[in-house]
């Protein structure tokens, strides 16, 4: 085994934390800090703690406000269907007839109309 590859272990490493707390450990490092410990960590405090060194909470509040607003000014498929439909209405065109002769003319012309194109492709 080679000698003098490993880094020196100190018994005594004092260990400070961001909300105060000090403790000492053994460790290759002269000293250590951290940003939570036992006595501020949620898990063992049961209160809820942000720790964001990158502001992602802010980022991620910030997106959600914005998709709050945007999403109460949208409409519901719902919404969007009924209003399609009042416009089919709108463009339907209602048609009277006043004697119902004249349709039944117009029938006919349709159905003879369909039977002579059906015999000039049968040819």
């Amino acid at each position: 085994m080679q000698k003098d590859i490993h880094p020196k272990y100190n018994n005594k490493v004092k260990v400070s934390c961001d909300c105060g707390n000090t403790f000492t450990t053994g460790s290759t490092a002269k000293e250590l800090k951290t940003e939570l410990c036992s006595e501020c960590h949620p898990f063992f405090t049961g209160k809820q703690k942000l720790v964001d060194t990158a502001r992602r909470v802010e980022k991620f509040q910030t997106k959600a406000k914005k998709t709050d607003s945007e999403s109460k000014l949208r409409k519901g498929k719902t919404a969007k269907r009924a209003k399609k439909a009042e416009n089919r209405k709108k463009r339907e065109v209602v048609v009277r007839v006043q004697n119902l002769d004249d349709l039944k003319i117009e029938a006919k012309v349709k159905k003879n109309n369909k039977a002579k194109k059906s015999k000039k492709t049968k040819k």
